[in-house]
């Protein structure tokens, strides 16, 4: 991931050397051949390109001449289609090292970066290698603990830690804000907030995040004064885990008249791809076994339950539209089964 950020070549097993095309540094490298992924393979209208119902899968293609990192950028990003309109032509071609290719995907995903490779390019350049399985090591669950635990009053309430955890190899750090005093006797009140730089820093409307972090903190402060306690879990999961770059070039697709969702399809990015089973490993770390969970959202409760964490109750968790985000909120509804009226 580091290697990708920098804009350095990298190889997955035994697949060609691929180099990713938002970051390399040097732009003088070309290609016949990109990796890019099956929703932008579908938005270039490859006919041969079967329609994938994960668009974040794979996709090999190849252009009818070599192609530059300058020219292999609008094919990358859907959010340069109106400044670039004509592209290729390609054709798709069959993936043979697709284990390899849906791992480079995914290493951009977590990198934040766009996910399109240059396969073999010339020069190609010294490449970072891994194996497949790597990824599957470096997302265990088990690699998080915690780092270290501080006194915190915040203004919702005085009497508050800040617990923070990290991953081997994982520049990112979650932490757990835990107000009142921690009891067994009675399940604390949990929210799961995925950090939104744009919601809980600068009071963005397109979205709901800010106010559902300050209401969900308000209530804890409320349980706390009648004898409970409560957790939030704050992790950096930016854009439902797609980066804030990347986040933002959504918002930009969303401008054009697409919806959350379909921005990140566009984008070649899963429409959810947030890691809840690391916020059941952050519980169990706390050694809460049991909670209250404030969310509209089922998917938490099951990946909860599912790691070994009890949800005794959903509380619901229901903030009002405004002019801005009413269709984002009837998106998550309508296409992501969010119980919300």
């Amino acid at each position: 991931m580091d290697a990708l950020r920098h804009g350095w070549p990298i190889r997955i097993g035994e697949a060609p050397v691929l180099l990713p095309v938002e970051t390399a540094p040097l732009r003088t490298p070309t290609a016949t051949h990109l990796l890019i992924s099956a929703a932008r393979a579908e938005t270039l209208r490859l006919t041969n390109q079967r329609a994938a119902a994960d668009g974040h899968s794979p996709a090999l293609i190849r252009a009818a001449e070599p192609l530059d990192l300058d020219a292999a950028l609008p094919v990358a990003d859907p959010a340069l289609d109106n400044d670039h309109p004509l592209k290729g032509p390609f054709k798709a071609e069959e993936l043979e090292w697709r284990t390899a290719a849906s791992a480079a995907l995914e290493l951009a995903r977590i990198a934040g970066i766009l996910p399109a490779f240059m396969v073999d390019p010339e020069p190609a350049g010294e490449a970072v290698t891994l194996k497949s399985v790597d990824l599957a090591a470096w997302a265990d669950t088990q690699n998080l603990s915690i780092a270290t635990r501080a006194h915190l009053p915040i203004a919702h309430e005085e009497e508050a830690e800040i617990v923070a955890f990290r991953s081997v190899n994982d520049m990112r750090e979650h932490v757990a804000i835990v107000l009142g005093e921690q009891t067994s006797d009675r399940a604390p009140l949990v929210r799961l907030h995925s950090e939104c730089l744009t919601g809980d820093i600068f009071g963005s409307l397109k979205c709901d995040c800010g106010p559902q972090l300050d209401a969900a903190l308000t209530a804890m402060s409320a349980e706390v004064a009648a004898g409970g306690w409560g957790i939030v879990l704050y992790m950096r999961q930016e854009g439902r885990g797609i980066g804030l770059v990347n986040k933002l070039r959504a918002y930009r697709l969303q401008d054009t008249g697409v919806d959350t969702l379909e921005a990140n399809r566009r984008l070649g990015l899963p429409e959810e791809a947030r890691d809840f089973p690391l916020a059941a490993r952050m519980l169990h770390l706390l050694a809460v076994g049991q909670v209250r969970l404030m969310t509209n959202n089922l998917e938490k409760v099951a990946a909860l339950e599912d790691a070994g964490v009890k949800v005794a109750e959903r509380v619901p968790h229901e903030l009002p539209a405004n002019p801005h985000n009413i269709r984002y909120l009837a998106t998550k509804r309508d296409r992501a089964g969010h119980l919300l009226k």
